[in-house]
């Protein structure tokens, strides 16, 4: 399992990204993310798990996020894209 870091914001995106596709190689289908650890974060972290759901896609894999801070999802929603970021 994945692990999202307790920041996450525009400024740590890119990093937290590249750590998380790295570590996606190695995880079987679906790829399963913790997002419980997230306390402060912009919508960027949002940008993030949809990239790596790109990512696992083109790899044939699929995407769970557990443990959704409830902010997260209320911005998932403001967006339209819950339906692209299932939760376990």
């Amino acid at each position: 399992m994945l692990s999202l870091p307790a920041e996450l914001t525009h400024d740590l995106a890119t990093a937290c990204l590249a750590q998380l596709v790295d570590g996606m190689g190695a995880e079987a289908s679906p790829v399963v993310v913790d997002a419980k650890p997230l306390q402060r974060f912009d919508s960027s972290a949002l940008a993030v798990l949809l990239e790596l759901r790109r990512t696992c896609l083109r790899a044939g894999k699929t995407l769970v996020v557990q443990g959704q801070p409830q902010h997260l999802s209320d911005l998932a929603t403001l967006y339209g894209i819950e339906a692209l970021l299932p939760s376990s």
